[in-house]
């Protein structure tokens, strides 16, 4: 099956994505203290695990989405979903904008781009 640019366009967002919850990981075990806000080590296990299972998932899904794999529609809006709510437990614990903007962000044009009527044409689920 052919792959749509629009399709390539989300494994690519997925990409990134997995790409921020890899950095966001490693922030959380205490790596990269130069990124973000403060110049200290954050070190919470929890978050980290979030994040992790969020980056083997964007991983993942990616590669479904590269495939034109139909459950890969279904799973990226759903995966879209979870990964604002965890971007929003963040917010609410005490974390900071900066640490989840760009996810955010990137979550939510994703939510919105794959609800349009093209993308779902392209999996076959309209």
């Amino acid at each position: 099956m052919e792959r749509p640019i629009g399709v390539t366009i989300l494994a690519l967002l997925a990409i990134l994505l997995a790409i921020l919850n890899g950095i966001a990981t490693l922030r959380f075990l205490g790596f990269f203290p130069f990124i973000g806000p403060l110049d200290i080590r954050i070190f919470n296990l929890w978050y980290a695990l979030l994040y992790g299972l969020l980056t083997y998932i964007w991983a993942w899904v990616a590669k479904m989405l590269w495939e034109v794999n139909p459950q890969g529609w279904m799973f990226m809006a759903v995966i879209a979903v979870f990964s604002l709510c965890v971007d929003f437990v963040v917010l609410i614990t005490g974390g900071s904008w900066y640490d989840v903007s760009l996810s955010v962000i990137v979550s939510a044009l994703i939510l919105i781009y794959v609800m349009l009527p093209g993308v779902r044409e392209a999996f076959g689920t309209d």
